[in-house]
């Protein structure tokens, strides 16, 4: 049996979610978000309560690392996506066309759109670390994303 519950929420959001209530199931957007932190506390509580050998830390946080990669790799590929219906023709073609992958970020032509990018996804926080896997698949699922879109369009061009 399903229960309701009231929440608070800023103006702003509220105006956000009458504007877009036709494109997404809010219940199970929430349902699913309070799931996985609940699941996040319990495994963090059990991590503490528990003595955990080596082998399995590693296990573990080489799960945690792939659901990580995941989460960024298909941002990108939605990103990519996005960018490509957007896109003109030729901005499509440099793209598809262009040589060395992960050069493109700090391409003058792509660089202030990959800026904004990040920011807004917040890939600010990891900029002084020396973990780049979070980009990489972030680049991986663009250009996917990309390529997907590309793959759908070209022979109708």
């Amino acid at each position: 049996m399903a229960q309701k519950i009231t929440l608070s929420i800023p103006d702003l959001l509220h105006e956000k979610l009458k504007e877009w209530r036709t494109s997404f199931n809010f219940s199970k957007m929430f349902q699913e978000a309070v799931t996985e932190a609940i699941q996040k506390k319990e495994e963090f509580q059990k991590r503490f309560s528990e003595d955990f050998e080596i082998p399995e830390i590693i296990k573990r946080l080489k799960h945690e690392k792939l659901i990580w990669e995941k989460k960024y790799y298909k941002l990108g590929k939605s990103e990519g996506l996005r960018w490509a219906k957007t896109a003109h023709y030729e901005d499509l073609l440099y793209v598809l066309q262009f040589d060395g992958t992960y050069r493109l970020i700090s391409d003058p032509k792509m660089n202030q759109y990959f800026e904004q990018i990040y920011q807004s996804i917040d890939f600010v926080k990891y900029s002084n670390s020396d973990l780049v896997d979070h980009e990489q698949m972030f680049i991986d699922g663009w250009f996917k994303g990309v390529l997907g879109f590309w793959t759908q369009v070209e022979e109708k061009l």
